[in-house]
């Protein structure tokens, strides 16, 4: 089957490059979307403009896809299914969580000159980032996509309840199957506790699985496939 790869932020499509080609020998079709304000130049690509680019690759893929968003991506996957619940197969979210609707998309690092930086691996210690080589971390760094402002600080708007019959597989990298589901029964991830289809992974790796664990994740992601 079609399935869309969302990388998050600071990343572009080339985040799948490893990724992709095990999807591929596993017999599926990987298509890495390109998303407004993350490696096209634009600084003023706005939340709007990265779902409508999510949007239209659900729109032009054969057959229902499955939506695969990475860390606050997660949050346009699901966007994704709220807006076209009838042609999304399912949703993997890795590394993350829906915001909530009426919250900010990414608010979560200072905005400089209209863009959010990488803001550096400080807040990214521990579980995070134990995975990453020196080597690993330079090159991320040094590729990193200032995020616009108009993206990280949209507000995220959820209109259609069907959402919630699209089944959603939850790849657990830097905390654990038992955490996430703590976590959403506390009611920290409202979008997650009405899900009717949820099915929780684990998968030893820090935030960045794809970059650490790609023929893992491939090989998760491809298992969760459903048969359409």
């Amino acid at each position: 089957m079609d399935i869309l790869l969302i990388a998050g932020l600071w990343l572009d499509g080339s985040a799948w490059d490893e990724v992709a080609p095990v999807l591929q020998e596993l017999g599926h079709r990987p298509i890495p979307i390109a998303l407004p304000g993350q490696g096209d130049g634009s600084a003023s690509a706005t939340l709007d403009d990265q779902v409508a680019a999510v949007l239209a690759a659900v729109e032009s893929a054969s057959g229902k896809p499955m939506v695969v968003g990475h860390s606050a991506a997660c949050t346009l996957a699901w966007l994704a299914a709220d807006a076209c619940p009838e042609r999304v197969a399912k949703v993997a979210l890795i590394g993350g969580f829906p915001a909530a609707d009426g919250q900010p998309y990414a608010d979560f690092f200072e905005v400089k000159d209209g863009v959010m930086p990488f803001p550096g691996w400080g807040p990214f210690e521990g579980p995070d980032s134990a995975d990453l080589g020196e080597e690993a971390r330079s090159d991320f760094a040094s590729a990193a996509i200032a995020v616009p402002a108009g993206v990280t600080k949209g507000v995220v708007h959820m209109t259609d309840e069907r959402r919630f019959d699209v089944p959603v597989l939850v790849v657990c990298p830097e905390f654990t199957p038992a955490q996430a589901q703590e976590w959403i029964a506390a009611g920290d991830v409202p979008e997650l506790a009405k899900a009717k289809h949820l099915d929780l992974v684990d998968i030893d790796s820090g935030h960045w699985p794809m970059i650490t664990q790609p023929a893992e994740l491939a090989r998760l992601l491809a298992a969760a496939a459903p048969e359409i």
